[in-house]
């Protein structure tokens, strides 16, 4: 009995020193690991923000096994990559005294104690208007101030000694819409109108037509500027609106 005891003990002694020999390998420190913190801003990416990566942490390495290679799998991930998001377009300014006159639109003159040049006027294709004394005056491109103001100089250039000129406009230039419409064509501009509008004037979308934007063109006297745009989009005087056709 003595014996078998004392080798019963010795058995457990072994056992022993071979666990803290494996336990003594795992404890083993090397070199340092680093991984990427996942991105913690949640509000840099709904919004689209510009992402710079935070700086490593470095956390100490057991000795390999899955730990290691779990963290080693964290270091060669890459970062997130940035959402950007396009801004919205500006809507176009409503008509004002800032609008900017061109062929189709009609006005009315007013020259104080002038009976005989108070009257409608409508602006032709040349883009000027026809009053007696003075013959054409060009109006394309000009606000309203800036006709009354040119009038007044032709009738004070020995005419009338100090005129007085009110200009005003009486009715816009029309709109054109055109393509997945019940009734295409041109229709009169109603003021601060916008594209959901001039699509019920023209009957409504025809049943194959995108109804989620639409291309609107749009002309200055600096050239033609052509945008796809929501319904909600403002309008103004000429401007032509292209309903397109939906794929299914």
């Amino acid at each position: 009995m003595p014996v078998a005891r004392a080798f019963r003990w010795s058995k457990l002694a072994s056992l022993a020193a071979s666990a803290a020999l494996a336990l003594g390998g795992c404890m083993q420190t090397g070199s340092p690991v680093a991984y990427v913190q996942p991105r913690p801003d949640l509000d840099s990416m709904a919004y689209g923000q510009p992402y710079s990566a935070p700086q490593p942490v470095v956390v100490a390495n057991n000795g390999g096994g899955a730990i290691a290679a779990f963290s080693n799998s964290f270091a060669a991930s890459p970062a997130p990559m940035p959402v950007g998001y396009a801004a919205p377009m500006a809507a176009p300014a409503r008509n004002g005294a800032s609008y900017h006159l061109d062929a189709g639109d009609k006005l009315r003159v007013v020259v104080y104690g002038q009976e005989g040049l108070t009257n409608s006027y409508s602006i032709d294709a040349g883009g000027s208007i026809t009053m007696p004394l003075i013959g054409a005056v060009p109006a394309r491109g000009r606000t309203t101030a800036g006709l009354a103001g040119e009038i007044a100089a032709r009738l004070r250039n020995g005419y009338i000694r100090e005129p007085s000129v009110a200009v005003e406009i009486e009715t816009y230039r029309p709109f054109f819409i055109l393509g997945e419409v019940l009734a295409p064509g041109q229709y009169p501009y109603v003021p601060n109108m916008t594209v959901e509008s001039a699509v019920a004037i023209a009957g409504g979308f025809s049943p194959r037509a995108k109804r989620d934007v639409v291309t609107v063109t749009h002309t200055e006297s600096g050239g033609a500027m052509r945008a796809v745009v929501p319904l909600g989009t403002p309008l103004a005087p000429g401007d032509t609106v292209f309903v397109g056709e939906r794929w299914f």
